[in-house]
């Protein structure tokens, strides 16, 4: 991933919590988790936060019902 690629989505979600505290909406970070999908072995945790807390790294995640891994294997799925 390219470093402006970190950049850009670490300056999104700090206009995340902008709005969300705009709008007074409540947002829990510590249920969300970042999941980077690569093939490629990673040498180094990409680290992002909301406000000052870390979003926790996790390597496969479900969503609607499908669990997608981070190495993109299916196998977690399938079974």
């Amino acid at each position: 991933m390219y470093s402006s690629d970190i950049d850009n989505l670490q300056t999104e979600l700090s206009r995340l919590v902008e709005c969300a505290e705009e709008t007074e909406m409540k947002i829990n970070p510590g249920k969300g988790r970042a999941v980077s999908f690569t093939k490629a072995r990673v040498k180094e945790r990409i680290r992002y936060y909301f406000r000052d807390q870390l979003i926790l790294d996790a390597s496969s995640l479900k969503y609607l019902g499908i669990t997608l891994r981070s190495d993109q294997n299916w196998a977690d799925h399938v079974n």
